[in-house]
């Protein structure tokens, strides 16, 4: 985490003005995210100075990452907590979203290089910014669609809530232990097993850390695993084939 304090000995709470100026925003903004119940400072001193720690300095990450990434402030709150849900699936986006970005900032450098040589001719394409913003529309409305509106995710935000750093690499260290279980499994039979009880530690894990994994929520889950590649490409991360094993475990699980 890059706003955390550098300095020896110094405090892992730190003041709205220490906040503003390791971030590069204002102090004005950071008042106004309160007011927003976007980000809530955890605690106050006696003289009720706002202070920050790491879950909060962490918070305001995310919120400068889609800030970057031109959402408006009135989606990013519902945003934050669908993202919570896999952390790891948030930040494939977020790259996904900035590369567009720098893509079409990079033809707008070299839109300026062809100019200068005199080689440019009149080019207004290279200003069209219709694609970024279409991936980033049907990136708000998936995550409103598939988590704003349902009981888990309630209540994954209302036990993620109360989770610190701490917490956060507990489940982090337990989600990528059981998905490691199933990279090494790919190629057995998906019934057999070892594979049934990496499944069951699986569903276990999300019960028990974000929202009640019903077998009806675990069986869309594994549906999604293939359907959507940003599923399938962070599951492969830990080793190619994990999300189609996962995905046909999931299947014929009660086989």
């Amino acid at each position: 985490m890059n706003l955390q304090p550098e300095k020896e000995g110094e405090s892992a709470m730190m003041t709205v003005h220490q906040v503003a100026g390791l971030a590069g925003i204002s102090e004005r903004t950071l008042r106004y995210y309160d007011k927003l119940n976007l980000l809530t400072p955890s605690d106050t001193t006696e003289a009720g100075y706002r202070l920050y720690g790491e879950a909060d300095l962490e918070r305001l990450q995310r919120i400068l990452f889609l800030r970057e990434l031109d959402f408006p402030l009135k989606d990013i709150a519902p945003m934050l907590e669908a993202e919570a849900d896999d952390r790891r699936l948030a930040v494939e986006r977020h790259r996904e979203l900035l590369r567009l970005k720098a893509e079409r900032l990079q033809g707008l450098i070299d839109l300026c290089g062809r100019i200068l040589k005199g080689e440019g001719t009149m080019s207004l394409k290279e200003f069209d910014g219709s694609g970024v913003g279409q991936r980033r529309d049907e990136y708000a409305r998936e995550a409103r669609e598939r988590w704003g509106d349902t009981e888990a995710y309630r209540e994954s935000e209302r036990r993620t809530a109360t989770y610190g750093k701490k917490e956060w690499a507990e489940v982090q260290a337990e989600g990528d232990g059981i998905l490691k279980e199933f990279a090494a499994l790919v190629g057995q039979d998906p019934t057999g097993p070892a594979v049934r009880a990496a499944l069951a530690r699986w569903q276990e894990h999300i019960s028990r850390r974000y929202y009640r994994c019903t077998d009806e929520i675990l069986a869309g889950l594994g549906e999604m695993y293939m359907a959507d590649e940003r599923f399938t490409r962070t599951l492969d991360g830990f080793g190619a084939g994990t999300a189609a094993l996962m995905s046909e475990a999931i299947r014929r699980r009660k086989e």
